[in-house]
């Protein structure tokens, strides 16, 4: 057992005709357990890479490992230690949720128990329910059930919640909490920034095809680090200041005071700020 699911080196795509290349020298690690989320303007090289991962696509360059095996070569041993939840689910109309998680589980040699996953994923009051009468969002935990009907050591993810209203797309995240509690690691792709982070261990970005920043979302480009912006209220108007020792400033603004500070915020730059600068940075999509 390494100790990184993933481990990527130099990876390299270049399509035929294409100016430059669609991945241009992606180094990665993602630990075991850990849950990462791939972020990136589309043309970026995210699905590329994914593809790469996941033994759908061949790579013209680099050294790439997923569970210790290179998903170029690797056989049907190894794809039954991997789960896979595309973006656009297969169609499965006339089945109920029961009858496909059922026939799907005879396709791996370590399935999880069926009754266990329906409930796991959400869908054990509709199990006997046809697909064609379920809402999206059951529709897309029946995606997640197929996913990891095989217990899969990593899951990947691709844009997992598109289309789901507020509520579904909360109701869905406790769902990979539930399955990263339980020690699967997972790639998550998303254009959703409060998803990922919400969900992530740990952020890459990738722009132009390389990877531009990686880190755990708190401190990502650098986000715990920027000036931090204090707004308060003063002599019927409305005050802002930047500045790198918040704690301090506030001390000396209740100090004034005498106590409490009239509308206090403090605001540090969001993670949509830091992602805007950082692809922006790096040309932005192609």
């Amino acid at each position: 057992m390494t100790e990184n699911a993933i481990r990527i080196r130099g990876l390299r795509k270049h399509y035929p005709g294409a100016a430059r290349p669609a991945v241009d020298g992606v180094d990665l690690d993602v630990t075991r357990g850990e849950v990462v989320a791939l972020l990136g303007p589309n043309g970026a090289g995210k699905t590329t890479t994914v593809e790469v991962l996941e033994g759908h696509r061949y790579r013209d360059a680099g050294d790439v490992a997923v569970l210790g095996a290179d998903p170029g070569r690797a056989g049907h041993e190894w794809r039954a230690r991997i789960g896979i939840v595309l973006q656009s689910g297969a169609d499965q109309a006339d089945l109920t949720p029961a009858e496909v998680v059922h026939h799907f589980a005879g396709y791996y040699p370590q399935a999880r128990d069926r009754d266990e996953v329906l409930q796991l994923v959400g869908l054990w009051e509709k199990r006997g329910t046809l697909a064609r009468n379920l809402s999206g969002g059951q529709r897309r935990r029946l995606d997640v059930a197929l996913g990891i009907i095989g217990h899969p050591e990593l899951l990947f993810l691709d844009e997992p919640t598109t289309g789901f209203d507020p509520q579904a797309r909360r109701d869905f995240w406790q769902l990979i909490r539930a399955l990263a509690a339980d020690g699967t690691t997972i790639l998550l792709t998303t254009h959703y920034l409060d998803e990922a982070d919400a969900l992530a261990d740990r952020l890459a970005v990738i722009a132009d095809g390389r990877i531009v920043a990686e880190g755990p979302p708190a401190t990502l480009g650098g986000r715990d680090a920027h000036r931090a912006t204090v707004r308060w209220s003063e002599r019927g108007g409305q005050r802002a200041e930047r500045t790198a020792t918040p704690a301090a400033f506030i001390a000396d603004l209740a100090a004034r005071h005498g106590g409490d500070v009239p509308g206090l915020t403090v605001t540090r730059p969001s993670l949509e700020d830091v992602y805007l600068d950082l692809i922006g940075a790096a040309g932005g999509p192609r």
